[in-house]
């Protein structure tokens, strides 16, 4: 029930209460003493019950006010709701916060809540078995003082948290974790490290198949291959359905090698076992000498390949693993762009990055497929690719190159316009070649 008192209630009783001590007074013959008499006795009231708030509100451990009447019982009344109304805010509040820790303690990651400068806020049991952070010990300790990783640091100072950092485990380096930041509200960040040791056990397992597999298939295929060269190259005449034969057994005994080889350069790149040794590059160099190598591929289709290559920019990068790169978008723009079909080669600044991109004017490809274009073994068109002997390794060899030198591969393309495949290599990558 709500209480209402104007100011001019408040004179109403004020005055009422004055003219009764007056009349009082003048009925005893004491007017002014007896107004006097009542103002005081009035103020001591008001100071008593004034007094007695105060002791409720700072010394007295009970909910429930002072009893009193009047005006000061409504105060009482009123203070009485608004510590009620507070404390069951208060309760579902406390509510919220536990349904939130419960939550986050039953998350399968470890979940650290930082402030906007890294600094612990909160974290919940995860966090102390999987990065030993403990809360509320490790409350403000700045995170990077407790992981202290290069390649997290890394991580942070580049303040890019789209992708995420994997690390070992500073407690225990037989675990893998995969950490990722991101914003928390207005002023904190989200930190959360998810134990990937067991894919990345079986991403290591698969890498070895592979690399073993492709190994181990190099010298059966050369054995092939030779002894099919070797009866191509007698000069008894056979039946022309044997020549076909060897014709057809020599061009797949080809494309798997060319499949190994694909895969080799694919486990070379992912286990990235050069990513320190990184020097100047002298790419204008490197792509005259790949378009002098596919000269060859392009005897058949007879393209008109046209370059725009700045001579003056070099790359801090991997030799190989660039010429990998730039030969498999060039060889792929040959192989799939129609007979006298036209492809550009750019190497030039584009703002501050250098870009190096091959264009063609060839079927183009459908949005859908862009997206999966650098997933290993997809190809657009299979019976495309395997007429042009296409293993859907390429694009996956270039997306692995990309990462490893911090670039951006871009891919534009209009279906029965053609396409753009274009590398965007950061300015700290880039640096000027003598001329």
């Amino acid at each position: 029930m709500q209480f209402h008192l104007s100011a001019r209630q408040l004179i109403v009783r004020l005055l009422g209460w004055l003219t009764l001590s007056s009349f009082v007074g003048y009925v005893i013959g004491y007017i002014w003493p007896t107004i006097t008499l009542a103002a005081l006795s009035l103020l001591i009231w008001h100071y008593f019950h004034l007094n007695k708030l105060v002791t409720w509100l700072w010394n007295s451990k009970s909910l429930s006010p002072p009893i009193a009447e009047g005006h000061w019982g409504r105060i009482y009344d009123g203070l009485y709701h608004l510590i009620r109304k507070h404390r069951n805010k208060q309760k579902s509040l406390n509510e919220r916060i536990r349904l939130f820790r419960d939550g986050a303690e039953a998350l399968p990651d470890a979940a650290l809540v930082l402030s906007n400068d890294l600094t612990i806020l909160w974290g919940n049991k995860k966090a102390q078995k999987l990065i030993g952070i403990r809360w509320p010990g490790d409350v403000g300790q700045r995170i990077d003082n407790l992981i202290r990783f290069p390649e997290f640091s890394q991580y942070l100072e580049t303040g890019n948290f789209e992708s995420p950092c994997n690390v070992p485990s500073p407690i225990n380096g037989e675990l893998q974790l995969e950490l990722r930041l991101m914003a928390y509200g207005s002023d904190q960040i989200l930190f959360l490290a998810r134990d990937i040791s067991k894919v990345h056990r079986l991403e290591e397992m698969r890498r070895d198949f592979v690399a073993n597999v492709s190994h181990e298939l190099k010298t059966p295929l050369t054995v092939v291959r030779g002894y099919v060269e070797m009866i191509q190259s007698v000069e008894n005449d056979f039946d022309p359905h044997w020549l076909k034969a060897f014709q057809t057994i020599e061009g797949q005994v080809s494309r798997m090698d060319r499949l190994v080889e694909q895969l080799l350069i694919l486990s070379r790149v992912e286990v990235n076992t050069e990513l320190d040794s990184k020097q100047l590059v002298d790419m204008p160099q490197l792509i005259e000498q790949l378009l002098e190598d596919s000269t060859w591929l392009n005897i058949d289709k007879q393209h008109q390949i046209s370059v725009d290559i700045d001579p003056s920019i070099g790359i801090i990068g991997i030799d190989t693993e660039l010429k990998s790169a730039c030969s498999n978008l060039l060889s792929n723009a040959i192989a799939y762009t129609p007979e006298k079909g036209q492809i550009k080669v750019i190497w030039q600044y584009v703002g501050d990055k250098a870009k190096f991109s091959v264009t063609d004017n060839g079927a183009g490809i459908k949005a859908v497929d862009v997206t999966r274009l650098t997933e290993r073994f997809y190809r657009v068109d299979k019976s495309r690719s395997r007429d042009t002997g296409g293993s859907g390794l390429g694009l996956a060899i270039v997306k692995h190159v990309v990462s490893h030198h911090q670039a951006e591969l871009k891919v534009n393309s209009t279906l029965g316009k053609g396409s753009e495949f274009a590398i965007y290599f950061p300015a700290e990558a880039i640096q000027k070649l003598s001329s």
